[in-house]
C-alpha cells in the first residue's frame, strides 16, 4: 500500500509548492491578454531580416500559449503580414516560455535556472528567425493589415477607432475581469489537463525511482542531452507542466543542463505542431526550427552545466528553495483555490473526450454494417 501511495504525496507536495506561483502567472497571464495582444504588435513584425525577429522573439517569451496554442496566433502573424523568420522566432519562443512557467520554474526549480530558461528561448527563437530570413528568397511580401480588435470584448475592430477613444470604451474593472475570465475560463482550461499529468509523473519519478538510477545513467555529458532532446521532440507537453517534471528528474541526479534541454525540446516540438508548422511556413523553415532547437538546446545544456560547476553549485541541494518562503497557510490555500478552478475544465474535458469515443464507436458500427444488413434494414424500414 505505500508503494500505490507514495506517488500522490510526492505530487501533492509538489503541488502545494507551485500553486501560489500557478495562479500569480495565471493572473498576469490575464493581464497581458488584456493590456497586451499579440495581434497588436503583428504590424512590426513584417518589415526587416533582424528587427522584426528580435521583437517576436522578445514578445512571445512572456506569453502563456503552449506548443499548439501557439499555432493560431502564429497563422495570424502571418497572415498580418509577418515575415517567416519573425513568424519561426514566435513559434520557439513562446511554448518554451511564458509567464507561468517562469514563476513556477522559480518554485521548483531555482534562480539559475528560471534566468537560464528565457535567455536560451530568446537566443533559439533569434537564432532560427534569423536564420530562415537570411535563406528566404528576396522580394515584396504582401501584409494584410493587423487585427487590432479589442481584447476585452471585440467591441470594436480598432481600425476606424481611434486608440485615444478606445481606451474609454471600458473601466479598469471590465478589463480585469475580462483578463481574469481569459486566464482561469481559456488559459488554464488549456493546459489544467496536461499541468496535472506532469504533476503526477514528476511524482512517480520521485518516489518510485531510485535517485541512483538515473544519476548514473542521465547524470550529465552530451549522451543524456541527446537522450532527452529525443525523448523531448515528439512529446506534447506544455512549459509549465514540463517543470514539475524536470525538478523531479534534477532531483533524482540528472544535470541542470539535460533538464534544460527537456524544458526547452519539449515544448517548443511536438508532431502536431510540425505538421501544422511545414503547412504554414514550408518545409526549409520546418527543418531550420528543428535544427535550431536541437544544435541550441545541447549547446546551452553544456553552458548551463559548466556554470554550475563554476560556481560550485549543486542543482539537488537548491532546487525547489524557493517555495519554502510561502507560508504553509497560504501554500494549501492556494492549492485548493486551484483545485476548485481544475473542476470544471476537466468536467468538460472528459465529457468532450466520452462524446467523441461515442461517436468514434458509432461510426464503427455504422461501417460495420454490411451493404446487405443495411438493405435489409431499410426494407424492414420501409415495411
Amino acid at each position: 500500500m505505500p508503494f500505490l501511495i507514495a506517488p500522490f504525496i510526492e505530487a501533492w507536495h509538489l503541488l502545494l509548492d507551485a500553486s501560489v506561483y500557478i495562479l500569480f502567472g495565471l493572473l498576469v497571464s490575464g493581464l497581458l491578454r488584456v493590456f497586451f495582444s499579440p495581434y497588436a504588435v503583428a504590424r512590426h513584425l513584417g518589415h526587416g531580416r533582424f528587427g522584426s525577429v528580435m521583437k517576436a522573439a522578445l514578445i512571445g517569451i512572456p506569453l502563456p500559449l503552449c506548443s499548439c496554442g501557439v499555432l493560431p496566433a502564429a497563422v495570424a502573424l502571418k497572415k498580418q503580414g509577418a515575415n517567416n523568420g519573425a513568424t519561426t522566432a514566435f513559434l520557439i519562443s513562446t511554448p518554451e516560455s511564458g509567464i507561468d512557467s517562469l514563476v513556477i520554474s522559480y518554485a521548483l526549480l531555482d534562480p539559475l535556472m528560471t534566468v537560464a530558461r528565457p535567455l536560451a528561448a530568446f537566443c533559439m527563437a533569434a537564432t532560427a528567425g534569423i536564420t530562415e530570413n537570411f535563406f528566404a528568397p528576396a522580394g515584396p511580401q504582401h501584409h494584410d493589415p493587423p487585427d487590432l480588435s479589442c481584447p476585452v470584448d471585440g467591441c470594436c475592430s480598432g481600425v476606424d477607432c481611434a486608440p485615444a477613444d478606445h481606451r474609454n470604451h471600458h473601466t479598469l474593472t471590465e478589463k480585469l475581469s475580462a483578463g481574469f475570465k481569459f486566464a482561469f475560463n481559456d488559459v488554464w482550461a488549456d493546459m489544467v489537463a496536461w499541468f496535472f499529468a506532469g504533476i503526477l509523473l514528476a511524482g512517480l519519478i520521485t518516489a518510485l525511482v531510485p535517485s541512483h538510477f538515473l544519476g548514473t545513467y542521465l547524470g550529465g555529458g552530451l549522451p543524456a542531452m541527446l537522450l532527452m532532446l529525443i525523448v523531448g521532440i515528439p512529446m506534447y507537453i506544455c512549459a509549465t507542466a514540463s517543470t514539475p517534471i524536470a525538478a523531479a528528474l534534477i532531483l533524482n541526479g540528472v544535470s541542470p543542463g539535460a533538464a534544460l534541454v527537456f524544458l526547452l525540446a519539449g515544448p517548443a516540438t511536438n508532431i502536431a505542431s510540425l505538421t501544422v508548422l511545414a503547412g504554414v511556413l514550408g518545409k526549409r523553415a520546418t527543418i531550420i526550427y528543428l535544427t535550431t532547437i536541437a544544435l541550441c538546446t545541447i549547446c546551452f545544456g553544456l553552458m548551463v552545466d559548466r556554470l554550475y560547476q563554476a560556481f560550485e553549485l549543486s542543482a539537488q541541494a537548491i532546487v525547489g528553495q524557493a517555495a519554502e518562503v510561502i507560508p504553509p497557510t497560504a501554500a494549501l490555500a492556494a492549492t485548493i483555490i486551484l483545485l476548485l478552478l481544475s473542476v470544471k475544465p476537466l468536467a468538460q474535458r472528459l465529457h468532450r473526450r466520452s462524446r467523441k469515443n461515442a461517436e468514434k464507436h458509432a461510426n464503427l458500427n455504422g461501417r460495420a454494417l454490411s451493404p446487405t444488413d443495411a438493405t435489409q434494414s431499410d426494407c424492414r424500414g420501409a415495411t
